[in-house]
């Protein structure tokens, strides 16, 4: 099974649209999504539909949570803050329903899918350090673990001196943003894994940001959401 694994990706439907693409270009079985669907982008409904129609599972993000729930608005940044509050206008009662009923943890394949930590899913914590991302190996118990959340594309494995992926070791795999990389690379990212011969790739490709750049002034979002998409921190 090849498993294409996209995560944080924040009403962009143009980096959206080109990593469905590239995914079925790249052979992809199928389609996980590691929430954040929303917050932050243009197009949250857009967004919605085609991961709806397209992705087999997906996972509740921080951002879904702001917008479907009204919690945790007040931690996101200021110009998320208001993005989250023009989603939850924009979105239809069927799109807030779909976001309320999403899970924090998805388990298929042999692998484990959460947002952001699979220790705690719905605390959104951080996997800055070293003993916290170690701390996450007694948290699940698949051999390979998808986060998202930091949109910085990260592999680490329960195994000191392993440094990529391969059969006999388990793994903890950050796959980036597809809406909004923060790496400095304003190209989209998301994650191709083989479970039988265990391979793992990022996928990073350019996609239009100018466009989108143009849809968050015509959605009147704060310009600092532009400017970020495309210096890609």
């Amino acid at each position: 099974m090849r498993l294409a694994v996209l995560s944080d990706i924040h009403a962009n439907l143009e980096a959206l649209t080109t990593a469905l693409r590239l995914a079925e270009e790249h052979g992809a079985d199928t389609v996980v999504c590691l929430g954040d669907v929303v917050g932050y982008g243009p197009d949250p409904g857009p967004c919605i539909d085609l991961v709806r129609a397209h992705c087999e599972a997906t996972v509740l993000g921080n951002h879904d949570e702001a917008v479907a729930f009204e919690r945790g608005t007040q931690v996101l940044p200021r110009d998320g803050q208001v993005a989250a509050k023009r989603h939850r206008e924009q979105l239809s009662d069927d799109h807030l329903d779909w976001l309320r009923g999403l899970p924090l943890q998805h388990e298929a394949y042999g692998c484990t899918f959460v947002h952001a930590s699979p220790d705690n899913p719905a605390d959104w914590a951080r996997l800055d350090t070293f003993h916290a991302v170690q701390r996450q190996f007694d948290a699940f118990e698949t051999p390979i673990c998808f986060v998202g959340h930091s949109h910085i594309p990260a592999v680490a494995s329960s195994s000191l001196g392993v440094l990529r992926v391969r059969r006999g070791h388990r793994f903890l795999a950050d796959v980036g943003s597809v809406g909004q990389p923060r790496d400095r690379d304003p190209r989209l990212a998301f994650a191709l894994y083989d479970t039988e011969a265990v391979t793992y790739e990022i996928v990073r490709a350019h996609y239009d940001v100018e466009k989108t750049a143009i849809r968050i002034a015509e959605a009147d979002l704060p310009s600092s959401l532009a400017h970020r998409l495309r210096r890609g921190v």
